[in-house]
């Protein structure tokens, strides 16, 4: 047993011997409830963090430390050592917090969504994305950052306060945001705030991806024919909660973001858009479109004319 020891320990000095300090970003390391010692080597393998799953095992079971290990989302560096990975799988040291965020969520989804991942209260939460020195960084002209909490799964250590995740979220849009987009928004005459606003209405509207730049080019249809945009999920976003059908007394709400009394966009986003509602934003489809109805299974029909619009809209509510 103890020349078995001795052999294990040896070829383990072979494989790290040339291991540097850590370096890099940190990589994501699921280790489910429940997992074995075994399995968590096979997830560090995956990661590119241990090159043989097989003498890791050796090297933890020689130090007595191949059990106990704790469950959560672990982020490690390469090059990390092994002796710390171990001790990072027992004391939980590099556990995160891991939050998916959907594209199409509003603020008042996000917030208790991650105020329950950190660990603290919603207020904390609500006061971060109201921050105005993010706001004003940021150049938008709203009290709050509605639109602006990049659709994404983060992952947040232990601790992280609620305005560093939020910076965390509102960095990833401006890495989304491409320099190239910046150029496009005088040849379709809306400024970033603007397109943003019309994503997130797209966002909320599509239900079938590849309709996003034609729902776009409606929108962007009627400002030009200084039509009301007539938007359901501006309404919904008006009420403070969403339904699936939009009422005819919904429609006398007194909000800006009510697009069936009020002209033009809405003062700001209706919800995170992600990339693809984005880009349908800025380069969106070349139809002549007015009008478009959602058909039952979810896919909408677009017309050119009010009277095509009603002819299809009586054939569905057939």
């Amino acid at each position: 047993m103890q020349s078995l020891r001795r052999l294990g320990l040896v070829a383990i000095s072979v494989l790290t011997a040339g291991c540097n300090a850590p370096t890099g970003a940190p990589l994501r390391v699921i280790v489910p409830k429940g997992a074995t010692f075994s399995a968590a080597s096979d997830s560090l393998k995956k990661a590119g963090l241990v090159s043989s799953p097989l003498f890791f095992k050796l090297y933890a079971r020689v130090k007595g430390a191949d059990r106990a290990i704790k469950p959560g989302t672990y982020l490690i560096k390469r090059n990390t050592p092994w002796t710390d990975i171990i001790s990072a799988l027992h004391g939980g040291h590099g556990l995160v917090n891991t939050i998916t965020i959907p594209e199409g969520f509003t603020l008042s989804q996000i917030v208790p969504i991650l105020a329950q991942t950190l660990s603290i209260p919603d207020d904390s939460v609500t006061a971060a994305v109201r921050d105005t020195a993010m706001i004003n960084r940021l150049g938008v002209p709203a009290k709050d950052l509605e639109g602006y909490l990049f659709p994404d799964t983060y992952a947040f250590p232990d601790g992280t306060r609620a305005r560093d995740a939020v910076n965390e979220m509102v960095k990833r849009f401006e890495r989304e945001w491409k320099p190239e987009w910046t150029a496009r928004l005088d040849s379709i005459g809306l400024n970033r705030h603007q397109v943003v606003t019309l994503a997130s209405i797209v966002e909320r509207e599509a239900k079938v991806p590849a309709e996003r730049p034609v729902i776009a080019r409606v929108y962007l249809n009627r400002l030009k024919a200084n039509m009301l945009l007539q938007a359901d999920p501006t309404v919904q976003y008006a009420r403070g909660k969403h339904t699936p059908r939009v009422m005819h007394k919904d429609l006398e709400i007194d909000s800006p973001y009510n697009t069936y009394k009020y002209p033009g966009l809405p003062p700001g986003p209706i919800a995170s858009p992600g990339s693809a509602s984005l880009i349908a934003a800025l380069f969106p489809a070349d139809v002549p479109f007015l009008y478009f109805v959602a058909a039952p299974d979810g896919h909408h029909e677009f017309r050119k004319t009010l009277a095509e619009h009603e002819q299809a809209v009586r054939q569905f509510r057939k």
